[in-house]
């Protein structure tokens, strides 16, 4: 999942059937993201502003919050994992 350029990660994975899946998330969880995220920044505010009586907007942002949190959650410790094993593969560079 690392670019050879040296770039950073991917934050994703594909599955099985092919479909690009946030790391951390399900498929199902990856597409409402995405949709949830291709809102337009002002139109989420003015609605929330507007619209917050009804909690629509507001659920919508909670909702962003709560999957970008367990995808972030996720994406750091896979960096943990991957870095860990990288020092551990290098270990014969320090060996004395």
């Amino acid at each position: 999942m690392t670019d050879p350029r040296h770039n950073a990660p991917r934050r994703y994975f594909v599955d099985a059937q092919g479909h690009r899946v946030l790391i951390g998330l399900s498929p199902e969880e990856t597409a409402e993201f995405e949709a949830l995220d291709l809102a337009p920044n002002e139109t989420v505010q003015f609605a929330s502003e507007i619209c917050v009586s009804e909690g629509t907007a507001a659920t919508h942002e909670t909702r962003w919050v709560e999957l970008y949190s367990k995808h972030e959650g996720a994406w750091r410790t896979w960096i943990a994992q991957n870095q860990a094993g990288r020092a551990q593969d290098l270990g014969f560079v320090n060996y004395v």
